[in-house]
């Protein structure tokens, strides 16, 4: 092969990974509308991505017992027999009722794209495996750098460039269009190839085997970046909105580690694997903490930690790598701890823990693995004598770090009065920057950082019987105070209900107070409809609103999770109070409101929300249509729009222009008397096909106002979203 064919190579790696990681958030994206928005949707996507990598690696080693030539017949008939799979785009299947979602979405994925994502996964170790033959020997994991190059690429290109540009059907098309250019050019390079057996000795394994030690600690490696990878996403989508556009941040910066790891210039990798243990040291005892005030800021940290983690780990996987002729099984090694911490966090953490407690097991693994260099030559000097001044030093390290912990959880440590936290937080920093480069004293800083800071809290609250509750959906943690108990999912508030006296008990709170706009539809309910009228709420959550329920009205709960269900029957006693014998239907809402009769409802509110995220298929103009068919004629919908990040007016604008509703807005500011009983601020809109009943419901109280439009803004529908136009700056006032 000459020199000038090396390009090759290397443009058939990056357009394989560029199309096998733009294909992980569109096809995620085509299963919103079908799967819901929870971010569990996105954890249990990546599985089946991970498990498909796994094999796809099996499969390339396993091809590795033949001659290359012979190899590439084989893969090039693997690609065409995918193809038959193209083009891309789910099964025509809907998820029974009583589905389990952590089994049958993985199943879904893997048969709708199962062989395509196969076959693609296996291109980057074959090919770099046949660089190897076909240059005569040069070193080829270079090229694993410039696959996630590509890998990185589709990710950041989905959200910015192809999801905000195109409509799903012409993503399906474009992804058609780049798996025949791959196809050519594997082809192309197919070409390359000795054509004797002779002519290949260096892609036979001659060098020795790595031990069973090695490929362990490969595994081991590989599976914390993996498992942080996805717990981070889980993060991040649970309080924003569970899009394409945030589930690429964490892996994409997974892959970019592999970039930056596996580099031929090791000057990045080197100074940043080194800096690791602090990042980890710092970071890892906030990021348990749960402090809220700051989400861009935790964003940013939990990002970043994962990053510096990821680099750390892969470069000591890449120094501990083996000779190219071992090359399929170290990278096969790889996606099996890949996948084994993708099933860690992703299957089994929310089926073994109530709270997120693989965040904290993980980042322990990761400064357990992390390679250690002392940060100043002082600090080698301190820790330079011989055994028993090491043993004396841990020993020290042990004591100061049990002080600091006694110190921060006893009731007489008031003395620092509100810069407690902080200063136990920079002692703690302080002891463990000294220990950096010795692995057992670091250890025990960082275990003592995470149980005094977000630990000791939760495996508190995991010993109390009712406090915490974690399901495919995320976790719900109940607090109790003196007057009243509260419900939060991840770090939103849900619901609050006020406890003492039968009338307090009924009280509705939050959001859903009298004053607010579903409080001024529920009171309206008598005038408007009668005595009869029919009322659907999607979304239960604590069950407040059923306190609103009056004799001889037909109510419907419609609720994804059936973990909501036992809290709201359970510590909870809205619906006990008010609606005893409340129907509830469960599943995901517009699935459940597809299959109801028409004009069964004459009012609909719609308040399904994950932590702060917004469920993205239940906005667009196809969810809207769906509301409007099983909506009386003169019905009316309540959308509920209060959000942290994201300002939807725009999008229910554009669905109520495109549907022919007439739309008002009401943002309710609670007066003081009415926050004291946990009233608060909350932003509703309220459409109707039928202007006079719209007109009736607004006229009852002043604060409604005209829904405004934003020129130019593209609504979303189940082929074409993005969040891009609706996120708020940093500096937008709140509703």
């Amino acid at each position: 092969m000459s020199r000038a064919s090396g390009p090759l190579f290397v443009l058939t790696i990056l357009l394989g990974s560029f199309l096998l990681f733009l294909v992980q958030p569109m096809i995620a994206r085509m299963a919103l509308p079908r799967l819901g928005g929870a971010p569990a949707v996105w954890n249990s996507a990546m599985l089946i991505y991970q498990a498909l990598l796994l094999g796809g690696y099996a499969y390339a080693h396993w091809l590795g017992r033949v001659p290359v030539r012979r190899q590439a017949m084989i893969h090039l008939a693997v690609l065409a027999l995918a193809a038959l799979w193209l083009p891309i785009g789910l099964m025509a299947m809907e998820m029974p009722a009583d589905a389990e979602p952590a089994v049958w979405v993985p199943w879904l994925l893997a048969a709708s794209i199962g062989p395509l994502f196969f076959a693609i996964s296996a291109q980057a170790p074959l090919l770099q495996r046949w660089f190897a033959a076909a240059s005569g020997g040069r070193d080829p994991y270079a090229l694993y750098a410039a696959s996630n190059v590509g890998s990185f690429g589709g990710l950041i290109a989905y959200p910015l460039l192809v999801e905000p540009g195109m409509a799903l059907h012409a993503q399906s098309w474009l992804w058609t269009g780049g798996y025949a250019l791959v196809f050519v050019a594997i082809a192309g390079c197919a070409l390359l190839l000795p054509r004797k057996v002779a002519d290949e000795p260096h892609v036979r394994a001659t060098s020795a085997a790595p031990s069973g030690r090695r490929v362990a600690h490969w595994i081991a490696l590989a599976f914390v970046p993996s498992g942080l990878m996805l717990a981070t996403s889980s993060f991040l989508t649970t309080d924003i909105v569970a899009v394409p556009m945030l589930w690429v941040l964490p892996l994409g910066l997974y892959l970019l580690s592999f970039t930056i790891a596996f580099a031929s210039n090791r000057k990045i990798a080197v100074i940043l694997t080194r800096f690791a243990p602090i990042t980890i040291l710092l970071f890892g005892g906030l990021m348990i903490a749960g402090h809220n005030a700051n989400p861009e800021l935790n964003a940013l940290m939990a990002l970043t930690l994962l990053f510096m983690v990821a680099v750390a780990l892969h470069t000591h996987m890449y120094d501990l790598r083996p000779e190219p002729d071992r090359l399929t099984g170290f990278y096969l090694a790889m996606s099996v701890g890949g996948a084994l911490g993708g099933v860690f966090a992703g299957l089994v953490a929310p089926l073994v823990f109530d709270w997120t407690y693989e965040y904290p097991i993980l980042i322990l693994a990761a400064g357990l693995l992390v390679p250690q260099e002392y940060l100043l030559p002082i600090f080698a000097r301190l820790w330079g004598g011989g055994a028993q001044t090491r043993r004396i030093g841990v020993l020290a390290v042990a004591l100061a770090v049990a002080l600091l912990v006694w110190f921060g959880l006893s009731d007489g440590s008031d003395m620092l009065g509100a810069r407690r936290a902080g200063i136990l937080y920079l002692a703690i920093a302080v002891v463990g920057i000294l220990t950096i480069g010795l692995r057992l004293p670091f250890m025990i800083v960082l275990a003592g950082s995470l149980f005094l800071f977000g630990g000791f809290r939760s495996l508190v609250m995991s010993w109390q019987d009712d406090v915490r509750t974690r399901s495919y959906f995320g976790v719900y943690t109940i607090t109790e105070f003196a007057d009243q108990k509260r419900l939060a999912h991840g770090t939103t508030l849900h619901g609050v209900q006020l406890t003492g006296s039968a009338e307090r008990l009924k009280l509705p709170t939050t959001y859903y107070v009298p004053g607010s706009g579903v409080g001024q539809a529920m009171q309206a309910l008598p005038p408007l409809y009668g005595a009869r009228a029919r009322v659907g709420v999607v979304g239960l959550g604590t069950g407040t609103l059923a306190c609103y329920a009056q004799p001889g009205q037909s109510w419907r709960f419609y609720e994804i999770d059936p973990a909501v269900v036992e809290l709201a029957r359970g510590p909870f006693r809205f619906l006990e109070q008010c609606l005893p014998d409340a129907s509830i239907v469960l599943g995901d809402a517009r699935l459940r409101l597809a299959e109801a009769p028409p004009e069964s409802l004459d009012l609909l509110v719609l308040d399904a929300f994950s932590s702060d995220a917004v469920p993205m298929h239940l906005m667009t103009l196809e969810a809207f249509d769906t509301y409007s068919r099983v909506l009386a004629d003169d019905g009316l919908l309540l959308v509920h729009i209060s959000n942290r990040f994201l300002s939807l007016e725009p999008v229910v604008e554009r669905a109520a222009k495109a549907g022919g509703w007439a739309a008002a807005q009401l943002t309710y500011h609670p007066p003081l008397i009415e926050e004291m009983n946990e009233a608060a601020t909350s932003d509703w809109i309220a459409l109707s096909r039928s202007p006079e009943k719209l007109a009736q419901l607004t006229s009852r109280a002043d604060g409604w106002r005209r829904l405004e439009g934003r020129p130019g803004f593209t609504p979303w529908t189940d082929d074409y979203a993005t969040i891009l136009p609706v996120l708020r700056s940093l500096n937008d006032d709140l509703p």
